[in-house]
């Protein structure tokens, strides 16, 4: 009897041991490679592109322990003998988890941080308006998408010295590597093509139709099989297959700004995690069969997105909530929220990135970067319901960043953004923005000034109103967003 029950336990041993290690390893690791559970040796960057900072958040309790700050906020970015870094942005690590690699669009740089210190080794310089880096499966070559141009810089992994260029279509957005390090796929932002290059002689060798030409990211499964990425402007999210042919698998309707998508394995299975900025919630795909399997409501404009080391969790940058959500993938439930810097971008879970200590050396607090107002457009009585426009106000001294997340109007239309006399949006209106919609019927849009103080009301300053309305600078419509309080 005795015999028997040992045997059970063996076999039952075995066969969950084969389940986990079926499902072990996580983007943008091998399936083979190992889980790494969540500890407070890992940790979670965010790129923030309004404070310029990296903020860096223990995931064993979800605590902020401080900013990495790379630049100033304006005006004092805007002198001509400034040395920071403007529009801190996208976010990749190295194999060894030793490495952050921060890119910067405004300062078209590359930083590379040592993990253990928070301390910058070197800052690198590429072309007009750099947009994403990852380095290669082997940790020695960084390729960084310069999407202002039309290639990708191949920076040494070791020197951070660039060491090639490879030719591209305009307008390259992101590159993420197969598991095994033979190709590098890269989805651009301006033509409506991914490209599939050998990292072994940096050789187009596929091809793979857009359904449209703005993709801002893109994510490759643990086991090779799949590629995911988003097209932000048509509100899509894009399958392909990892090898040759490279035909796509799927197109899935996600939803209006469409933003990051990343890939986890659990004993559940694989599945995709795609941010939708317009809807302020993530979304669950299965990778086998592309059904939806969950919504998770998580907060304002979310944004970047990656996974802890062991696929427990989803950590994703909620852009005009200058916060970070943790997603518990049992549940798909937000279970924390830590408050960041200002609109975070890219987002990177690092497991083991300090190995021993408290990794605390050289971070700041968040100060200035904590600082930001929010406020909700609706539409007006009797409009067309939609989510509702959410605006955030990232201090910058006396000014604000004015970022608005458009949803709810009519595709590819011109409309104002503007300051109104009355909460109905009529009176004399101000124009701050001019803008088109993209073919969801949203937008991104930006302005710059002391607009908290006027739509608050503050320090006796006479009360205006944030207002949409129809039409351009010259001749604007009826209103068709008004501020909600």
């Amino acid at each position: 009897m005795k015999k028997s029950l040992f045997i059970l336990a063996f076999l039952a041993t075995t066969a969950l041991g084969g389940l986990h290690a079926a499902y072990a390893g996580q983007a943008p690791g091998a399936a083979s490679a190992p889980d790494v559970p969540v500890s407070h040796r890992d940790r979670v960057y965010a790129a923030e592109q309004f404070s310029n900072t990296v903020s860096v958040t223990d995931p064993a309790d979800n605590k902020l322990l401080g900013v990495i700050r790379l630049g100033d906020p304006q005006p004092g970015n805007l002198s001509p003998l400034y040395r920071g870094q403007v529009l801190v942005h996208g976010m990749g690590f190295s194999p060894d988890h030793h490495t952050l690699a921060v890119v910067s669009i405004g300062t078209n740089s590359v930083t590379f941080i040592d993990t253990a210190t928070n301390t910058v080794k070197h800052t690198t310089y590429v072309g007009r308006a750099p947009h994403e880096a990852f380095f290669t499966p082997d940790g020695k070559e960084v390729w960084v998408t310069v999407r202002g141009e039309d290639y990708v810089s191949v920076i040494d992994g070791q020197t951070y010295e660039e060491k090639a260029r490879i030719k591209l279509p305009a307008g390259p957005g992101m590159t993420i590597f197969s598991p095994d390090g033979k190709y590098g796929y890269v989805c651009s932002s301006f033509n409506p093509e991914t490209d599939v290059v050998s990292v072994a002689d940096h050789q187009i060798v596929g091809k793979v139709k857009q359904d449209s030409p703005f993709c801002p990211n893109i994510a490759a499964s643990a086991d090779g099989e799949q590629v995911w990425f988003t097209l932000k402007d048509v509100g899509k999210t894009m399958v392909f297959n990892a090898r040759p042919p490279f035909n796509v698998l799927k197109s899935i309707d996600t939803g209006p700004i469409t933003n990051h998508v990343n890939l986890i394995r659990t004993p559940k299975g694989s599945f995709a995690y795609v941010s939708i900025g317009g809807r302020n919630e993530v979304k669950v795909f299965d990778t086998t069969d592309f059904n939806l399997v969950a919504t998770i409501p998580v907060g304002k404009l979310p944004h970047g997105v990656w996974p802890s080391g062991d696929g427990t969790r989803v950590y994703v940058g909620l852009e005009n909530a200058d916060a970070l959500a943790a997603i518990d993938t049992a549940t798909n439930k937000v279970i924390a929220t830590i408050p960041i810097g200002q609109a975070p971008q890219a987002v990177n879970y690092v497991p083991d990135a300090v190995p021993e200590g408290d990794g605390r050396q050289n971070l700041q607090p968040l100060g200035i970067a904590g600082q930001t107002a929010h406020l909700q457009l609706n539409a007006v009585k009797g409009g067309k319901a939609s989510a509702p426009t959410s605006v955030s106000l990232f201090d910058q001294g006396l000014a604000q960043v004015l970022q608005a997340s458009v949803t709810g109007l009519e595709p590819k239309q011109s409309y104002v953004l503007a300051l109104a006399d009355k909460a109905d949006g009529t009176g004399n209106v101000q124009p701050l923005a001019s803008f088109m919609t993209n073919p969801a019927g949203a937008a991104i849009v930006n302005a710059v000034g002391p607009i908290r103080q006027i739509v608050q009301g503050e320090d006796k300053t006479p009360r205006r109103y944030l207002v949409i309305l129809a039409g351009n600078d010259a001749r604007t419509g009826t209103p068709v967003q008004v501020q909600a309080d």
